[in-house]
């Protein structure tokens, strides 16, 4: 069926409350409908967005792009960029990154999803991060500093992310890195032409501008003992992350040309590892194993080798290849296999589709069985047999083996950490357990993020670094750990957009009886409370966004026309090109691009200004918030002294933005 074109209406999103031939109220509290009135006035209700909700690092996405598409102004003289800028990094500091890389839960998550296709998030957050690196916007730390001191171990996203939440509340940060720079799995797990080095160190050097101390070539545990960490410094982080590679769990997998695909990457983005093998075969499915196929490709092989060349020597960090032998590189044939089939692999659909294009085969539901070496004790190739899911769970189809000729093996099945010299926090697995405040239960004054609590996304570490952060400013300032909210994101806060614009209500106080009060008719209602007179609440606005998620099902979805995506330009290479092609793929958005992308946002959950209610209500009863007094989220109020209580307003409404609330008019 053709999609709907930009000036019809996608079928279900019209809205009819009732259907020819309905004689019965769906649910009890629609029977309040007396004619077309109800005891059932509107209020204005701020949810979070699924994208949000979706969002690992919990950024504030729908803010941010709202202030790209001009609905919520800066603050006085300040660029929309900027302004941008600082609301997504209130999150994650890390925006050309995550704009690059992130698989995106959030546009998985997008209610435009129902409408024809979700929003290009990635794609205006790499806009905005990129701007921001050009014209070099910067952190500023607290001004007052609290005197504490936090060591954090290990520089990667996880360590950076917290140490950039600390030092904007005041406390002093030590980062202890055990390789000669910070980046960790940004900068040795992921290839250049995927994360440019150029955007990754500028983003790490505005965090180290803060203030932050950093001590490269230092192993904790090893250089540093814990027991002298523990006297220097008042909390302790654990943000090593997970960079030892599982071996392959079967038969000949102690072949010395059977690698991990964390140390294959690590080779090669040292710049050690410069060519492969003829016949590579990687196990996983995940976006480590895609991004270990892509390398391959690109690097290529050399068909006349010494022994000392080979691959799995340079990995093991036994030698390093010479640059010279590079020039008569061929191309790899390349193999990625996984127990999942093809569709259900956890690597995003996009990203294994360039490997295919790239020259990459790719085979789902087969299972390693044994490693087959050679007389020297070399790996020649890998059994497999096929697994069969037809009846739920995998299961091997008899007779079905069959042996992968490969001259290496790649297995990226999963991660664990190196914990030497902390054996005292290792949990068995090579992890370290963490409670829902990222501390480490039972150890005072330690807490733990990344993925050495659990591998998994970057912008789910760079959470993590938050909410720890968090956790050890309640610890040092001797506070007991709040219950964290069931929607755990950094939410748009009306109260501080009202303070930015000088337009906080006025201090609300109750005075003995008999005395002055501010609200002489009694404190239930804010109609008159919110009315300049007053100015002691916000008319009629209630915050639920820690508590609940806007759903598509809550949209007036027939607003929204069908408008295609503003898509990137992407330089994926051809088999044919591949070999060598170590170009960035992803071009971003300029700036009418990234503001259009921008203003296909729903704004799920909060008001962006379409003047619905206002046009529709037939009692005049919504009117718009007088200008002196408007700001985001306090666009439109209503006179309950001429509202009926007809829920054309909330039915209208395309955010979700208008509910029908308790009390008489």
């Amino acid at each position: 069926m053709a999609a709907p074109t930009k000036t019809e209406a996608k079928a279900g999103h019209t809205f009819r409350r009732f259907k020819d031939g309905d004689s019965k109220w769906r649910r009890w509290n629609d029977q309040i409908f007396t004619a077309d009135e109800t005891d059932k006035c509107p209020t204005y209700v701020h949810k979070t967005p699924p994208c949000q909700a979706s969002c690992p690092s919990g950024e504030d996405i729908r803010g941010w792009l709202n202030i790209v598409r001009g609905i919520e102004k800066p603050a006085k003289g300040t660029a929309m960029q900027e302004y941008a800028f600082h609301r997504l990094t209130n999150a994650n500091p890390f925006p050309s990154v995550m704009g690059r890389v992130c698989p995106a839960p959030c546009q998985t998550g997008c209610n435009r999803n129902s409408v024809e296709d979700f929003v290009g998030i990635n794609s205006v957050e790499q806009y905005i991060g990129d701007t921001a690196l050009k014209n070099k916007y910067a952190f500023k730390a607290a001004e007052q500093t609290t005197g504490k001191k936090v060591a954090i171990v290990g520089g990667g996203p996880a360590g950076l992310s917290a140490a950039y939440q600390l030092r904007r509340k005041g406390h002093g940060v030590t980062i202890f890195e055990k390789y000669p720079e910070l980046g960790g799995m940004m900068r040795y797990g992921i290839p250049g032409y995927r994360m440019p080095r150029d955007v990754l160190d500028g983003e790490i050097s505005r965090i180290v501008a803060m203030g932050v101390e950093v001590k490269t070539n230092t192993r904790i545990g090893v250089d540093i003992k814990l027991e002298d960490l523990e006297k220097q410094f008042d909390a302790i982080v654990f943000a090593i992350g997970a960079q030892s590679g599982r071996a392959l769990p079967v038969p000949g997998a102690d072949a010395p040309n059977c690698i991990t695909g964390v140390a294959f990457l690590e080779a090669f983005n040292q710049g050690r590892l410069r060519f492969v093998s003829n016949r590579v075969v990687v196990i996983g499915g995940g976006d480590t194993s895609i991004d270990v196929v892509s390398v391959a490709r690109r690097l290529g092989y050399v068909k006349e080798t010494a022994e000392s060349e080979r691959p799995e020597f340079v990995v093991l960090g036994h030698t390093a290849h010479d640059v010279s032998r590079t020039a008569a590189k061929q191309g790899a044939d390349v193999m990625l296999i996984s127990r999942q089939p093809v569709e259900k692999m956890n690597a995003a659909k996009h990203e294994i589709d360039d490997a295919i294009r790239e020259g990459v085969k790719i085979q789902g539901a087969l299972q390693p069985i044994e490693v087959i070496k050679d007389a020297k004790g070399r790996a020649k190739a890998l059994r497999v047999a096929e697994l069969d899911y037809s009846k739920g769970k995998p299961e091997v189809k008899p007779g079905s083996e069959r042996d992968l000729e490969a001259d290496l093996i790649v297995s990226a099945i999963g991660q664990g950490g190196d914990l030497k010299g902390m054996e005292a926090f290792d949990n068995g697995k090579g992890l370290i357990n963490a409670d829902k405040f990222y501390q480490v239960p039972n150890k005072p004054k330690y807490f733990v993020c990344g993925d050495i609590v659990r591998p998994h996304l970057l912008t789910t570490v760079i959470g993590q670094g938050s909410i720890a952060a968090d956790s050890i400013d309640h610890f040092l300032k001797g506070q007991e750990q709040e219950k964290r909210p069931k929607v755990d994101v950094h939410h748009f806060n009306l109260l501080d957009k009202l303070r930015e614009t000088n337009l906080e209500p006025k201090k609300f106080e109750i005075t003995e009886a008999g005395g002055p009060r501010p609200i002489d008719q009694g404190l239930r209602g804010t109609s008159e409370q919110g009315k300049a007179v007053g100015g002691y609440a916000i008319h009629n606005y209630e915050d639920r966004a820690a508590s609940e998620v806007c759903q598509s099902s809550e949209l007036f979805l027939g607003h929204f026309a069908n408008t295609p995506r503003n898509l990137r330009t992407e330089k994926v290479p051809s088999a044919e090109e591949v070999l060598g092609h170590f170009e960035e793929r992803v071009m971003g958005l300029d700036d009418a691009q990234a503001v259009n992308e921008a203003k296909r946002c729903m704004s799920c959950g909060l008001c962006f200004e379409c003047d619905n209610c206002v046009i529709f209500c037939p009692q005049t009863a919504v009117k718009r918030t007088p200008k002196s007094e408007t700001t985001m989220g306090r666009y439109v109020y209503t006179d309950y002294d001429l509202c009926i209580g007809c829920h054309i307003c909330a039915d209208v409404c395309p955010t979700g933005y208008i509910k029908m609330g308790m009390g008489d008019h």
